[in-house]
């Protein structure tokens, strides 16, 4: 699939156009093209074969044209010429947070600095404070921002590495050599970010697996190419391991290499404890094979349940399975509903209609429109005469759908001093309040906590969404005292949301288990700006998952009439 790289040169595009100062709507038509074509669940190339390329959102004449150039040949000559205007390092320094396109073009002009580290040695030693408009803080942003990438660049998103294993996983499935295929590492785990790419194999022709493994099309730069393991750069700049293992060592194998380090250690441990040794190859009584094939054969010879990857963080999940007491983790299939969709009345690119009918495909009982508020005019902020509108469209949309229920929602800005962007008149219009900080980050820790509890404390509201804040290689979470907004959000039965976009993910894994722990609820929300982006709930359900929550503890895993009753709270 090319969707990727169409979105990467999209991206740059309005990159490149913002360094140049050029009309705000043509960039923001390249962003938008890019963002839909990277959550476009069909290959770019066979959508360009059927010539149905203007039927994607944000997709014109132009566009098409030019994602007919990169699919056919693999570059654009508008986006080579565009490179040559800028050094590569310069474009790079709009990924920098707080960095906009002014001030980049302003370092670059007048102080000719053209390498992001030539940027950070600047503000270290005070030189950009020469250019007007930069002050000490703004240096301090500025290599605050730089660290920020470097540490976004070391790993990557889920969904992206995802993405990647699942190429690589198709393209070995082809190979009739391997018997038995399985990802390892922290994918399988599904943590929020990841490192590189571990997959496993059982094969009696190991010479031939890697030699189709080297040479494969997704294969940018060969690390390592041996009998049992190779290593490759992918076309996507991600590390991706290969090992073949033996069929009677493939369970211990997984399991070894599925990790975490600190549950490994901890595994082992116990082991030794019952008088055995479990490495990569099997467990062992002294030097005698007893097990390995599977997974379930080691857990059952420890005499404890079987631990789903996703648990796998040393965080008591081993002492729950001595005693058969693991959590019945949510699952996809338990999710009745998504609570945070945004339509063409703001920022998304879908109508009421469609969006009700993508949904109840997916066998939903309901979905909430949950467009912005008037505040975030960015994203299309919507006025109060556009409410109503909205209001009377989803009314006669309900009408059509005897399947699904389209809930009536907000996303609505929490304000710098802790008031809603709407009034509570026409809060009341709502079936459903989503409450957000989309502004003032950098406020003080008592501030941003107080927005946060304010909002909870308001009778309209019923979720707070992406809850921190962070933004993926983007932004840090801001500053904020959960356990004051976990107490706020238990006893107004306020819930948190864990936000389903790839780049949020937010509440996180650690921060889901201290608010089950404090008693307050869960919802699951995609976020959705194009119909394709409802398939990211599955990335929430991991979250869900790694935070050990039952589908009990989550709203939308609750029949309509049930859910209904909760917004009446």
């Amino acid at each position: 699939m090319k969707n990727k790289e169409v979105s990467r040169i999209f991206r740059e595009i309005a990159q490149i156009l913002e360094l140049k100062g050029e009309n705000p709507f043509r960039i923001r038509a390249y962003e938008k093209a890019a963002q839909n074509v990277e959550s476009l669940e069909k290959d770019i190339e066979v959508v360009a074969k059927e010539d149905k390329l203007t039927s994607i959102a944000g997709i014109g004449v132009d566009l098409a044209g030019k994602i007919k150039e990169i699919v056919s040949t693999g570059k654009l000559k508008q986006y080579q010429a565009l490179k040559k205007e800028f050094p590569a390092d310069v474009i790079k320094m709009l990924d920098i947070p707080g960095l906009g396109p002014k001030t980049v073009k302003l370092i670059y002009e007048k102080l000719k600095i053209t390498t992001i580290k030539k940027l950070q040695d600047a503000a270290k030693s005070g030189r950009l404070q020469t250019l007007e408009g930069i002050r000490e803080k703004t240096e301090e942003n500025i290599l605050r921002g730089i660290e920020l990438v470097k540490k976004g660049s070391e790993r990557v998103p889920l969904s992206f590495a995802l993405d990647v294993s699942a190429e690589f996983l198709a393209e070995l499935r082809k190979c009739k050599e391997i018997d038995k295929i399985e990802v390892g590492g922290s994918l399988r785990r599904r943590k929020d970010t990841i490192r590189d790419i571990d997959i496993l194999v059982v094969s009696k022709r190991a010479d031939t697996v890697m030699n189709k493994f080297v040479n494969s099309k997704l294969v940018k730069e060969v690390l390592a190419h041996g009998k049992t393991k190779s290593s490759v750069i992918s076309k996507d700049n991600m590390q991706v391991d290969l090992r073949v293992v033996e069929n009677k060592s493939f369970g211990s194998a997984l399991l070894y290499f599925t990790g975490s380090k600190d549950f490994n250690v901890k595994f082992r441990q116990l082991a030794i404890k019952k008088g055995y040794k479990v490495n990569e190859y099997g467990a062992f009584k002294k030097e005698k094979y007893i097990c390995g094939k599977t997974e379930e054969d080691i857990f059952s010879l420890m005499k404890m349940a079987y631990i789903p990857p996703e648990l796998r963080e040393n965080r008591g999940e081993i002492e729950a399975a001595q005693k058969n007491k693991l959590p019945r983790l949510v699952k996809l299939k338990d999710i009745k509903g998504d609570l945070h969709v945004h339509s063409k009345y703001s920022d998304g690119t879908s109508s009421i209609e469609e969006i009700a009918a993508q949904a109840q495909l997916k066998g939903y009982e309901y979905v909430a429109v949950t467009d912005h508020s008037q505040s975030l005019k960015v994203a299309g902020g919507m006025s109060k005469e556009r409410v109503y509108k909205k209001i009377d469209e989803i009314k006669k949309v309900n009408k059509k759908f005897k399947k699904i229920k389209i809930l009536i929602g907000t996303e609505i800005d929490i304000l710098s001093d802790g008031s809603l962007d709407y009034p509570q008149k026409l809060l009341a219009e709502f079936d459903l309040v989503v409450a957000a900080i989309h502004s003032g980050f950098k406020q003080s820790k008592a501030q941003i906590t107080k927005r946060l509890v304010s909002a909870c404390n308001n009778k309209y509201v019923n979720i707070i969404a992406h809850p921190t804040g962070v933004l993926w290689g983007t932004r840090d979470p801001y500053d904020v005292d959960l356990e004051e907004v976990f107490k706020a959000a238990r006893d107004n039965e306020v819930a948190l949301e864990i936000n389903c976009h790839p780049q949020r993910l937010d509440l996180n894994d650690v921060n889901v288990m201290k608010a089950k722990a404090n008693g307050v609820k869960l919802t699951l929300g995609t976020d959705a700006h194009i119909i394709d982006q409802l398939s990211l709930m599955e990335l929430g359900v991991d979250v869900a998952r790694r935070g050990w929550l039952l589908k009990e503890d989550i709203i939308n895993s609750m029949p309509l009439d049930k859910v209904l009753k909760w917004l009446k709270k």
